[in-house]
């Protein structure tokens, strides 16, 4: 009659059950040590039991969590998000297949997104007679940047109005924001009164482009003007002149003199 046997390695694994020790449990799950204390520390996998010496102990409760906490990971939760999770109310599959589905719509716009910035990119490269490393570096910066700060439905709305405008038009406006910005810098220097006459009329021109560019969205103009703030010399490598947070400050004071 034949016999099934299994390998010593398997055995051993097979007999010995939890609780295991740190050096255990990433041998029999492919886990790093380093990655196990690092879930510790972050409150995502404590173990619930320690030695006398105060050595890690996982239990069978524990091994259960590290599969959620992986089967989560796979799906690109983060490890924020997955503590969380498991934190929280108990989650139903139904409900990990749902964020799953979620998680992967996210990365199909992403991919998207990418796909149009590289042709973006392409159809900028065919437009000029050389593109340097450099300028191509700079446009990747910005379109970076943009990501940063507005959501996927504010993006397709400023890409809409970019498309709707002519080359012509955004070199108008691009002049127009080269003739603003550096009058509100001398005004600025110069101690100029923000409720004046001639910043009056500056702050009308500033708030039409705002508009233009924006649609009249506020939750966009205030994107725009979060972007501006954090990544303005980024920004004016690529635009040229941009607003400064000192600009935004002393432009809401003649914006307020406008009411």
């Amino acid at each position: 009659m034949a016999t099934n046997t299994i390998p010593a390695f398997a055995q051993n694994k097979t007999m010995t059950l939890p609780p295991w020790k740190v050096g255990e449990l990433a041998g029999r799950t492919g886990m790093s040590v380093r990655a196990l204390h690092h879930y510790d520390e972050i409150g995502l996998l404590t173990p619930t039991l320690r030695t006398p010496s105060g050595h890690r102990l996982y239990q069978q409760s524990d091994v259960e969590r590290l599969q959620q906490i992986q089967s989560l990971r796979l799906m690109g939760i983060p490890l924020d998000e997955v503590r969380q999770l498991l934190d929280g109310a108990r989650i139903s599959a139904r409900e990990l297949i749902a964020m799953h589905i979620a998680k992967l719509h996210e990365r199909i716009a992403l991919q998207n997104r990418l796909a149009e910035r590289l042709q973006a990119l392409a159809e900028h490269i065919e437009s000029v007679e050389s593109a340097s490393i450099d300028v191509l570096c700079q446009i990747i910066q910005v379109t970076t940047a943009m990501e940063k700060y507005f959501t996927t439905e504010q993006l397709e709305v400023l890409r809409d109005r970019r498309t709707s405008i002519s080359e012509q038009h955004m070199n108008e406006v691009r002049n127009s924001w080269n003739e603003i910005i550096p009058r509100v810098r001398n005004a600025m220097a110069a101690n100029v009164d923000p409720a004046s006459p001639e910043i009056l009329a500056i702050a009308k021109r500033w708030k039409a482009l705002v508009e233009e560019f924006t649609g009249g969205d506020p939750k966009i103009a205030q994107a725009v003007k979060t972007m501006y703030e954090h990544e303005g010399p980024t920004l004016q490598q690529q635009l040229g002149e941009v607003p400064t947070p000192e600009m935004f400050i002393y432009m809401s004071k003649a914006f307020a003199a406008m009411k």
